[in-house]
């Protein structure tokens, strides 16, 4: 294994109901003054608005909000969500939703406490201190309830780029499995596209990869596969809806790159750029780029590719092993190519050349040029 430090301080609340002690939660960590953050009003519709924030009035902890959060999460939101806090004097942020979320909440977090415009995190200026940040998650699918990361897409840019800092790790995270029930079909096989890129990026690229590391990931992926298919027949089945959500957890929580060397993100790098331009779901970008990917990708890890036939769907071939994760996807119902998208041809050269300009800032140009990232679509279509 190659050498590592890890530290994840992000303490997790997982289980039935465990929503009902977020003011507790928060009341241990010093949180008096919070910004909620969430998407739609089906929050307040279903009455965990009112649960959550009945629990934050009872444990002395005042409350404003910031809702509307989109999707592929926006920097005037982030902005907007940023005057707010310092308006109200925050001192934390809680994040009521999925990972967009809690993806604004984070940068929100970070702008609070700064006095120049947000956008620098995203552009090399370093986090230092951020709000404290807890979480309820209605959806699983980033992992970001356990990581220190965060994407914001500039819609004037049409740069979707990420920040890390050790204070954007949220303090507490509440992971009930019964809140994800009424995640529409659509948003349940994008999740488990995200998950599984999660779980490939390393898998595949890394230059050093312990057997450990193999197995843990192979798991993973195996569960999210078992798991898809059981919700897709009972959305209400809880003990899948459980093991699907930590899945997502585990999946980019740090776990599954400890003592890896030398891995990147293509997948990601080549969505972000997708999403940022058309707006697609990163799940359903991410999967119509990955088989195309690893069809391009294949003969730099033959050998793990082939393994990763062989342990995912006791397939011979990395080729049968890449046709039985794309149908797997078309399976389920998430898109596998760029027509499903409706993403035509001056969109995709559109695409091509943001995601080109992502490689260099990612420093990943040495292998992921124009005209690379241009096959790899053209492979998606």
């Amino acid at each position: 294994m190659y050498e590592f430090s890890f530290q994840n301080p992000t303490r997790i609340e997982f289980g039935i109901d465990k929503e009902k002690n977020i003011g507790q939660y928060m009341k241990e960590f010093g949180a008096k003054k919070v910004v909620i953050i969430f998407g739609s009003d089906r929050i307040k519709e279903s009455g965990l608005f009112d649960l959550v924030t009945t629990n934050l009035s009872k444990n002395g902890i005042e409350f404003t909000e910031c809702g509307k959060i989109k999707s592929n999460p926006v920097l005037s939101k982030v902005r907007e969500g940023i005057e707010i806090a310092k308006k109200f004097s925050a001192d934390s942020v809680l994040s009521i939703g999925g990972g967009s979320c809690l993806d604004s909440a984070k940068a929100i977090a970070a702008g609070s406490l700064y006095e120049g415009d947000v956008w620098d995190f995203f552009t090399g200026t370093a986090v230092t201190k951020a709000l404290k940040i807890f979480d309820i998650m209605t959806l699983a699918a980033t992992g970001s309830e356990m990581n220190n990361g965060s994407v914001v897409t500039n819609e004037e840019t049409k740069q979707k780029y990420p920040i890390h800092g050790f204070s954007l790790f949220p303090k507490v995270s509440v992971i009930n499995p019964k809140l994800q029930t009424t995640i529409s079909r659509d948003y349940l096989v994008y999740s488990a596209a995200d998950i599984i890129a999660h779980s490939i990026e390393g898998y595949f690229t890394a230059s050093v990869q312990p057997e450990l590391i193999n197995l843990q990931v192979e798991a993973n992926i195996k569960t999210v596969i078992r798991t898809t298919e059981i919700l897709l027949q009972n959305p209400n089945n809880l003990d899948a809806r459980g093991e699907f959500a930590w899945a997502a957890t585990l999946a980019l929580n740090g776990l599954t790159y400890l003592g890896t060397a030398g891995f990147s993100y293509p997948n990601h790098m080549i969505e972000h750029a997708m999403s940022a331009i058309y707006d697609v779901p990163h799940g359903a970008g991410l999967s119509v780029v990955i088989p195309a990917w690893m069809t391009w990708y294949q003969d730099r890890n033959p050998k793990q590719f082939q393994r990763f036939a062989k342990e995912i769907f006791d397939l011979s071939t990395a080729e049968q092993g890449i046709e039985a994760l794309r149908a797997w996807f078309n399976k389920i119902g998430t898109p596998t190519t760029l027509r499903q998208l409706n993403i035509d041809e001056h969109n995709l050269e559109l695409i091509i050349d943001n995601a080109t300009q992502n490689a260099i800032d990612w420093q990943m140009h040495d292998i992921y040029n124009h005209q690379v990232i241009a096959t790899i679509l053209n492979l998606a279509k």
